[in-house]
Protein backbone atom coordinates (compact mmCIF):
# COMPACT_ATOMS: atom_id res chain seq x y z
CA UNK A 1 0.00 0.00 0.00
CA UNK A 2 2.85 2.23 -0.79
CA UNK A 3 2.02 5.80 -2.00
CA UNK A 4 -1.25 4.77 -1.29
CA UNK A 5 -1.96 8.64 0.74
CA UNK A 6 -1.85 10.31 -3.05
CA UNK A 7 -5.08 8.36 -4.26
CA UNK A 8 -6.73 9.25 -0.78
CA UNK A 9 -5.78 12.92 -0.89
CA UNK A 10 -7.23 13.14 -4.83
CA UNK A 11 -10.19 10.87 -3.07
CA UNK A 12 -10.80 13.33 -0.07
CA UNK A 13 -10.46 16.18 -2.58
CA UNK A 14 -13.15 14.84 -5.18
CA UNK A 15 -15.46 14.03 -1.86
CA UNK A 16 -15.33 17.76 -1.17
CA UNK A 17 -15.59 18.93 -4.23
CA UNK A 18 -12.20 20.45 -4.70
CA UNK A 19 -10.27 21.23 -7.65
CA UNK A 20 -7.55 18.62 -8.14
CA UNK A 21 -4.33 20.00 -8.52
CA UNK A 22 -0.66 19.91 -7.10
CA UNK A 23 -1.44 22.66 -4.74
CA UNK A 24 -4.26 20.73 -2.46
CA UNK A 25 -2.98 17.49 -3.12
CA UNK A 26 0.38 18.92 -1.29
CA UNK A 27 -2.32 20.48 1.50
CA UNK A 28 -3.88 17.39 2.23
CA UNK A 29 -0.61 15.23 2.30
CA UNK A 30 1.22 17.63 4.48
CA UNK A 31 -1.75 18.29 6.89
CA UNK A 32 -1.34 14.43 7.19
CA UNK A 33 2.43 14.56 8.20
CA UNK A 34 3.12 12.51 4.91
CA UNK A 35 6.01 13.08 3.54
CA UNK A 36 5.42 14.56 0.19
CA UNK A 37 7.26 13.83 -2.95
CA UNK A 38 6.64 16.80 -5.92
CA UNK A 39 7.09 14.20 -8.67
CA UNK A 40 4.58 11.95 -7.29
CA UNK A 41 2.51 15.04 -6.54
CA UNK A 42 2.86 16.14 -10.48
CA UNK A 43 2.21 12.19 -12.09
CA UNK A 44 -0.74 11.90 -9.61
CA UNK A 45 -3.02 15.37 -10.60
CA UNK A 46 -1.50 14.44 -14.19
CA UNK A 47 -2.72 10.97 -14.55
CA UNK A 48 -6.33 12.25 -13.40
CA UNK A 49 -6.75 15.19 -15.57
CA UNK A 50 -9.95 14.43 -17.91
CA UNK A 51 -10.76 11.57 -15.83
CA UNK A 52 -14.33 10.88 -14.80
CA UNK A 53 -13.67 9.97 -11.00
CA UNK A 54 -17.09 9.18 -10.47
CA UNK A 55 -17.53 6.78 -13.73
CA UNK A 56 -14.15 5.36 -12.44
CA UNK A 57 -15.45 4.37 -8.94
CA UNK A 58 -18.49 2.97 -9.98
CA UNK A 59 -16.64 1.20 -12.90
CA UNK A 60 -14.02 -0.62 -9.93
CA UNK A 61 -17.31 -0.89 -7.37
CA UNK A 62 -18.99 -3.57 -10.24
CA UNK A 63 -15.08 -4.90 -10.98
CA UNK A 64 -13.82 -5.62 -7.30
CA UNK A 65 -17.73 -7.42 -6.12
CA UNK A 66 -17.36 -10.20 -8.04
CA UNK A 67 -13.74 -10.77 -6.82
CA UNK A 68 -14.60 -10.40 -3.16
CA UNK A 69 -17.19 -12.76 -3.29
CA UNK A 70 -14.79 -15.98 -2.43
CA UNK A 71 -12.41 -18.40 -4.60
CA UNK A 72 -13.81 -19.58 -7.84
CA UNK A 73 -12.00 -22.62 -8.25
CA UNK A 74 -13.63 -24.60 -5.32
CA UNK A 75 -16.99 -23.33 -5.82
CA UNK A 76 -17.47 -25.56 -8.54
CA UNK A 77 -17.09 -28.65 -6.28
CA UNK A 78 -19.79 -27.06 -3.49
CA UNK A 79 -23.45 -27.10 -3.43
CA UNK A 80 -24.70 -24.53 -5.66
CA UNK A 81 -25.82 -21.54 -3.82
CA UNK A 82 -28.68 -19.68 -4.30
CA UNK A 83 -28.29 -17.03 -6.69
CA UNK A 84 -30.57 -14.51 -6.12
CA UNK A 85 -28.73 -13.71 -2.74
CA UNK A 86 -25.51 -13.87 -4.42
CA UNK A 87 -26.66 -10.94 -6.82
CA UNK A 88 -27.88 -8.94 -3.57
CA UNK A 89 -24.78 -9.27 -1.86
CA UNK A 90 -22.53 -7.97 -5.06
CA UNK A 91 -25.12 -5.35 -5.60
CA UNK A 92 -24.74 -4.26 -1.57
CA UNK A 93 -21.70 -4.16 -1.69
CA UNK A 94 -21.19 -2.27 -4.68
CA UNK A 95 -23.86 0.28 -3.24
CA UNK A 96 -22.14 0.55 -0.42
CA UNK A 97 -18.68 1.18 -2.24
CA UNK A 98 -20.49 4.11 -4.25
CA UNK A 99 -22.15 5.35 -1.16
CA UNK A 100 -18.49 6.68 0.33
CA UNK A 101 -17.31 8.47 -2.64
CA UNK A 102 -20.66 10.49 -3.03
Amino acid sequence: MKNMEYTYAAMLLHATKQPINEENVKKVLHSTGAKVDDLKVKALVTALDGVNIEEAIAKAAVVAAPAASGPAAGAAKEAPKDEKSEEKKEEEAAAGLASLFG
